[in-house]
């Protein structure tokens, strides 16, 4: 275990007989006041949920060709998760792609079974961004293995999770069913009604803007999905600044002294900045540093995979769709089943992360093959063949 005077050090490192500070994507200086800041992010969060209901609304109006075209295209399972890792891989955010999927249900254009596959493959391309973070420490061979290895773990952990759940969702729609009676409880209780007030503020706006594009359906999603993409982006630069840099200083002796602690904070950093990338790539450049051990990451990973769902629900519960609280519940069901049944086989995702971190380091060009086959040049082929 790291000493209480080792993780005073957190961001430096020993280079050349002095001590110098290993950059982080986390270095970046804060110039509005806080109050500004929550002000600011309360209205992304309204730009957030307007962008879920618009994406919603523009579907009704797109006819019944257009969700029948669409609903084609998705109806092979094996394209819906490689659309998600595809679509994930591109905008570097699973929160992106689960919430434009909850806005297809909501809207009619996707059914659930249609959803999950799609949001199984998100959780496989949400790690493409903490992987492009370890190549930043590619120039330091030592450095650069602990934290690729950091990185990678997230990526097989999610694989394994698809390799193991994806063909018992297909033999018994297993999430699908869950999902759906889960749904039911939340109805059935009252739960739809917590959202009510955000819906009345909400629509008005969704209604003036449909008013405004005369109703055009295509004119509507271009706007939800500007929107969608605006509003997450600036939502996690400014949790990021409110929330991660003001706990980065604990993570060793308090954050990441026991396995159930770090992962923990996975979960409640990845809700408190809605992004499972911010909080995975938080924890590779310490890695690098020497500062975590891959032991250490891995249940934080954990925590992040289950974390990150709470995006998927928010803008279902906007929706106050049945549909679309199903999927959410689905995307919630997935990690929780990927993580009891992974915890305990933990050994066989690190010992993959360490043996690709061993062949990165020996060859540059592996870290780049991986990035690109992976997340892209996979996705695509299949994509392409299988449509």
């Amino acid at each position: 275990m790291y000493t209480v005077r080792r993780a005073a050090r957190t961001k430096d490192t020993l280079l050349g007989g002095r001590l110098q500070p290993v950059p982080t994507i986390f270095d970046k200086q804060d110039s509005l006041p806080r109050p500004v800041r929550l002000g600011l992010l309360l209205l992304l969060m309204y730009a957030f949920f307007l962008s879920i209901t618009l994406m919603g609304d523009s579907f009704q109006f797109f006819g019944r060709g257009f969700a029948e075209q669409l609903l084609s295209t998705t109806s092979n399972p094996f394209i819906g998760i490689f659309i998600g890792i595809l679509a994930t891989s591109l905008v570097q955010s699973s929160s992106t792609t689960t919430s434009m999927a909850v806005g297809l249900v909501a809207g009619g254009a996707l059914t659930v079974a249609g959803a999950i596959p799609i949001i199984i493959g998100a959780n496989i391309g949400t790690s493409v961004t903490n992987t492009l973070v370890s190549l930043g420490h590619v120039s330091r061979p030592a450095e650069f293995r602990r934290a690729f290895a950091a990185a990678t773990v997230h990526d097989f952990f999610n694989v394994m999770a698809v390799v193991i759940l994806f063909p018992l969702q297909l033999s018994t729609n297993f999430l699908g069913r869950l999902s759906t009676v889960l749904e039911g409880w939340l109805r059935n209780s009252g739960g739809f009604t917590l959202v009510n007030p955000i819906k009345l503020i909400v629509d008005p706006v969704a209604a003036l803007i449909a008013r405004t594009t005369g109703e055009s359906g295509t004119i509507m999603l271009l706007i939800s999905i500007a929107l969608l993409f605006i509003a997450l982006r600036y939502i996690i630069i400014n949790l990021k600044i409110l929330v991660v840099e003001r706990v980065e200083a604990f993570f060793d002796t308090i954050l990441f002294k026991t396995a159930p602690r770090a992962f923990l904070f996975g979960v409640v950093l990845t809700i408190m900045v809605q992004s499972s990338s911010i909080t995975t790539s938080f924890a590779v450049p310490l890695a690098g540093a020497g500062i975590l051990t891959l032991r250490q990451i891995f249940p934080m990973t954990l925590g992040a995979n289950l974390g990150t769902t709470i995006t998927a629900m928010l803008a279902a519960l906007v929706t106050g769709n049945s549909a679309a609280v199903t999927v959410a519940f689905a995307h919630i069901l997935f990690n929780v089943f990927g993580i009891a049944i992974i915890w305990p086989l933990r050994q066989f995702p690190i010992y993959c992360a360490n043996a690709m971190a061993d062949l990165a380091t020996r060859s540059r060009l592996v870290p780049f093959v991986y990035v690109t086959t992976l997340f892209f040049l996979i996705p695509l082929t299949l994509i392409y063949l299988m449509g």
